[in-house]
């Protein structure tokens, strides 16, 4: 089937280069000493019994992207158990472009003694190629691939602390703007290095907390405009859908994000400035700081039942969730003109009949390239010839028919 090209949506016969994985090959990565896979670009389904490696195809797949993939694993914890002291890992993939294929390689740098302080560790530095040049960070994989994903993991994600729907949010943010994980870095850096200081009263150098206070402040209102921008994109975006899934309504609760609706962005900092030089001896008792967006939070409601999402079932929490993560999927597809890369793991386990066929039209129409994963093939039956079918079995991986 040739995959090139798919319609996407929008205007009627309109058509969008399709995007995603085509050949995938791992070495020393989780239970994978070697993999290859071939693929095309019809959403991906990975069946096979619990613990049999299909997680860990799809968490290879994320570090095709910035950032600390699916699980947000160090990078040692990633290499092959039986892989050796020092060992590296490396995921290799041709990602399908709107201008083409490019050759993505990343890992763990393999070998001993470049560890911190020259203490013969093993080396913890990830390494990107991209067509076979080595690129200085992460921040260039951006323009090759990006990713939305969901895990079991997730699920609580509105019952638990607010730092998890900070870093779902983020994530969201960064599939629009390449360098929102910069300003998330380099405001947690500066308030980290002013908890330090204001714990250490003798080094409270003045002038250093001001200009670390100063970092805060341009950074962290830029993180806070970003996050409203993309609750705001959300909040029309799902408003605006159709379908079994129920509507979310997502809202950003924060002191920073309050002010940005009082006022301009300079006037924010300033007021941000002001507030983290008043409050130095709080915060240097509490750790921290009492204002900035490290305190903001994701609120989101089920819109047809009016209901916070933490107070709906499990069930309903789920379908909150790919409705966010399809919304988002639409909005980046709109905005950057290809779809991200869909990493559904165990997505349909808990969806009736109605809202799994919803799911695979839904991804279909976005043209996107989903990898979905299972322990019953049958539930995939809605997908059909539109999908293609692997079978995962102690870290071997077989193409399949379609059910």
């Amino acid at each position: 089937m040739n995959a090139a090209a798919l319609h996407i949506g929008g205007m009627p016969g309109e058509t969008k280069t399709a995007t995603g994985v085509t050949r995938v090959t791992l070495s020393d990565f989780r239970c994978y000493a070697r993999l290859r896979l071939d693929a095309d670009l019809r959403p991906a389904v990975l069946t096979g019994p619990n613990g049999a490696g299909k997680t860990n195809l799809i968490e290879a797949l994320s570090f095709l992207t910035p950032g600390r993939g699916l699980r947000r694993a160090r990078l040692a914890e990633v290499t092959r158990r039986d892989a050796g002291d020092g060992a590296g890992w490396a995921v290799a993939a041709t990602v399908q472009t709107p201008s083409g294929p490019v050759e993505v390689g990343t890992g763990r740098e393999s070998g001993q003694g470049e560890g911190r302080g020259g203490s013969g560790e093993p080396r913890d530095r990830r390494v990107v190629r991209i067509d076979g040049e080595t690129v200085r960070g992460q921040v260039a994989l951006a323009e090759v691939a990006s990713a939305v994903w969901l895990t079991p993991a997730m699920d609580r994600l509105f019952v638990e602390g607010a730092s998890a729907r900070r870093r779902f949010l983020d994530r969201l943010a960064f599939g629009l703007d390449t360098g929102h994980a910069a300003r998330v870095s380099a405001y947690e850096n500066a308030l980290r290095q002013r908890a330090r200081l204001l714990r250490e009263e003798r080094r409270a150098d003045p002038a250093w907390l001001a200009a670390l206070e100063e970092t805060m402040a341009e950074t962290g209102v830029a993180v806070a405009a970003a996050r409203r921008d993309v609750v705001a994109r959300l909040a029309r975006a799902c408003a605006g859908a159709d379908g079994p899934f129920p509507r979310a309504v997502p809202t950003l609760e924060g002191t920073v994000e309050t002010w940005l609706d009082e006022g301009p962005a300079l006037e924010v900092e300033s007021r941000l400035r002001r507030a983290l030089s008043a409050g130095r001896s709080v915060d240097g008792r509490t750790g921290g700081a009492a204002e900035g967006p490290h305190r903001s939070d994701l609120l989101v409601r089920h819109g047809d039942k009016d209901m916070p999402a933490a107070h709906c079932s499990t069930g309903e929490q789920k379908a909150l969730l790919i409705s966010l993560v399809l919304a988002q999927a639409r909005i980046q597809t709109s905005a950057r003109g290809w779809a991200p890369l869909l990493l559904l793991d165990e997505v349909v386990a808990h969806l009736d009949e109605t809202r799994r066929r919803a799911l695979f039209d839904t991804v279909c129409a976005l043209g996107a390239q989903a990898w979905m994963t299972g322990t019953d093939q049958s539930l995939f039956a809605g997908l059909g010839e539109r999908g293609q079918f692997f079978r995962v079995q102690d870290a071997a991986v077989t193409r399949q028919s379609a059910v």
